[in-house]
């Protein structure tokens, strides 16, 4: 990228194939003494290569559909959920999946959309059963609500049963992490201003701006470098500067607020935790490269976790490799299915490995990757996010 960026090589085919292969998991940033900022360079350097690539026609439609079209836009995107359930439950898929490319992931490895009720949005405002201590702003993302709306759900029933009213605004939609990752910086930085917007004129009583809670943590390290997006000295990257400021994920926010738990009864009974998260006796954390590497997160989802685990009287064993890579790293597990496969391939050998019945974790994309695997080797293990566990144990 250095050499590219100082004339000395030229950007080419093989160049732009490199880049792509890379995961952007950060792990590298974690790594390297100096500091260097790997996740910001590959995003400038993917933007920086979309006018050379030379894409199908497929390929281009597909992207457009896909970055432009469905994912920043509630409408199209239930519209297409619809479709999806419905071509699944039908068969129909089998026919379609062939025109969409060898390169694309097969039927039986797509996510299942759940039905309706499941992806209903979040209410405008939720409350707390007691006392109102504090307010705030949970994103619900864009694929969040559409595969994931229960782990929406859960982040909210938590958050109300430690007393923080839960704002979840209605014209609040996608964060652009996917856009940036994948070289559209124009449209990341359209979407980044919107959301921007959505959450600006929300205060708490002392009108100080609600902290943004983001329980996906992909999203939140996209969102806390929204001023990587803007030029300094402008009206928006002062802007972003202060937006940024305001964004927790949804365990930083949580981990604090932890001593309130002495406050509430012990919590939901023994049949409704195994209701939630089956018969398991022992639990293994997985932590997401975005919230470990990108964020720097890492004490706060374990004490929220044995937390929770400990009311479920369940064992948490550790996981070799946790801050590595189970290859969903945003698209890269459809637009390079083989490497990711090969990635997820040895997480799930360290999970058998562990005896755990229970997989944890705190990024949309990890949790469906993770399903994804475990369903392929027929093991019998639950995947849950964080906050899924935590509501399973606490008392609302």
């Amino acid at each position: 990228m250095r050499a590219v960026g100082e004339g000395r090589l030229e950007p080419d085919a093989a160049f732009a194939e490199e880049m792509d292969f890379c995961l952007v998991c950060r792990n590298c940033e974690s790594a390297c003494p100096a500091g260097v900022e790997f996740g910001r360079m590959m995003s400038h350097t993917r933007a920086g290569l979309e006018e050379l690539r030379e894409r199908s026609p497929k390929a281009r439609f597909l992207r457009w559909l896909g970055l432009r079209v469905l994912i920043p836009h509630r409408l199209p995107l239930e519209l297409a959920a619809i479709g999806a359930r419905l071509a699944s439950k039908t068969g129909l898929i089998r026919l379609v999946a062939p025109l969409l490319g060898s390169s694309f992931p097969p039927p039986e490895d797509l996510p299942t959309v759940p039905p309706r009720r499941e992806r209903r949005l979040l209410p405008p405002r939720s409350t707390p059963a007691a006392e109102t201590l504090e307010e705030a702003i949970l994103l619900e993302g864009c694929l969040m609500p559409i595969y994931l709306g229960r782990v929406n759900r859960a982040s909210t029933a938590v958050l109300n049963a430690l007393g923080v009213a839960v704002l979840a605004p209605p014209q609040a939609g996608c964060c652009g992490a996917m856009h940036a990752h994948n070289g559209d910086e124009a449209q990341a930085r359209h979407l980044a201003k919107a959301l921007m917007r959505s959450y600006e004129d929300h205060e708490d009583a002392s009108g100080t701006p609600m902290p943004i809670v983001v329980g996906s943590a992909g999203c939140g390290s996209h969102m806390k470098e929204y001023a990587e997006l803007f030029q300094p000295g402008t009206t928006d990257h002062t802007a972003a500067v202060a937006f940024a400021a305001r964004v927790v994920d949804w365990n930083e926010y949580v981990a604090p607020r932890l001593n309130r738990l002495a406050q509430l009864d012990q919590g939901s009974s023994k049949g409704a935790i195994q209701t939630e998260l089956g018969e398991a006796k022992t639990a293994t954390w997985d932590a997401p490269c975005h919230l470990c590497h990108g964020q720097g997160v890492r004490d706060e989802p374990l004490a929220v976790l044995d937390v929770a685990l400990e009311r479920a009287q369940i064992t948490r064993v550790p996981l070799l490799d946790s801050e590595s890579c189970c290859g969903s790293a945003g698209t890269y597990s459809m637009t390079h299915p083989a490497a990711a496969n090969e990635l997820l391939e040895g997480k799930l050998d360290n999970l058998e490995a562990t005896g755990a019945k229970l997989l944890v974790t705190s990024n949309p994309g990890c949790q469906l990757q993770w399903e994804l695997g475990i369903r392929r080797r027929g093991l019998d293990v639950r995947v849950a996010h964080v906050a899924e566990v935590a509501a399973a144990t606490l008392q609302a």
